[in-house]
């Protein structure tokens, strides 16, 4: 088993998924500096109950001698500390005689979060999920180095699954469209996918070689279930879409055509 870091650190504010600094808390000797850090091209990082993520954290370092290495990044949830992911390694690119752009490699596997905070009480490995920050250590060629803490932050989202059926197929014109779904999304501590209650998601239409719109809203029951109707008045295809939360991501639905006569 890979060395899993969780590292506690102080954080600072969440603004966006990049950052410039100064960071919100550092410590160190000389110049260098990051000066911008990017968490996964400025993306949430999605984990689902079976794939094992791998994400990058691209840091933009300065010093006047130009940069040596970085010894250590990290990430870790800002609310609780919680950090299940592991630094595969780090490259970087000399772009100037000042600057370098260095690439780290993180992963998260799915299967060895709920494990990672097993040992603390009153444990919920889903929240791993919400507001992340980024620390990392740097050196340059003549000496300086700097610790950073909450460079950045990012976001880890629970994946999510979204059904739509629409009947009957096909329908009388005038006559009254069903359209049924379910929303569920990753559960870490099982590795399943259980149901997603009380949540706003929206019905949309298409006519062929349109574009969707929204139709109305429904609200998903305790078992993650969707259910509404419509007037028929045209063949189209019909989907649910979820516009996600800080925590779980967005997702839309294979549209299910029917058609009207």
């Amino acid at each position: 088993m890979h060395r899993r870091i969780a590292a506690l650190a102080a954080v600072g504010a969440v603004a966006a998924t990049v950052m410039v600094a100064p960071a919100a808390h550092a410590e160190g000797r000389g110049d260098i500096r990051v000066t911008k850090t990017v968490v996964n091209d400025g993306g949430s990082v999605i984990v689902g109950v079976k794939d094992v993520k791998r994400f990058p954290i691209t840091l933009t370092i300065k010093d006047n001698s130009g940069v040596k290495k970085v010894s250590s990044v990290s990430a870790i949830n800002r609310t609780n500390g919680y950090g299940p992911v592991d630094h595969l390694g780090t490259t970087c690119r000399k772009v100037s005689t000042t600057t370098s752009v260095c690439t780290a490699t993180m992963r998260i596997d799915p299967a060895w979060i709920d494990f990672y905070g097993s040992g603390n009480k009153g444990w919920d490995a889903n929240a791993v999920a919400g507001d992340w920050t980024v620390n990392a250590t740097v050196h340059a060629n003549d000496g300086d180095y700097w610790i950073s803490d909450g460079i950045a932050s990012f976001r880890v989202k629970r994946a999510a699954a979204l059904t739509t059926d629409a009947s009957p197929e096909p329908v009388r014109k005038g006559g009254t469209l069903s359209v049924t779904g379910k929303l569920s999304r990753a559960n870490w501590t099982d590795l399943k996918y259980h149901a997603f209650t009380k949540q706003v998601v929206k019905l949309q239409y298409k006519k062929p070689g349109g574009r969707y719109s929204t139709v109305k809203t429904a609200t998903t029951d305790g078992k993650g279930h969707l259910r509404t109707t419509v007037k028929a008045t045209a063949s189209g295809s019909w989907r649910w879409a979820f516009l996600g939360t800080n925590t779980t991501m967005k997702v839309v639905s294979t549209g299910d055509a029917v058609t009207v006569k």
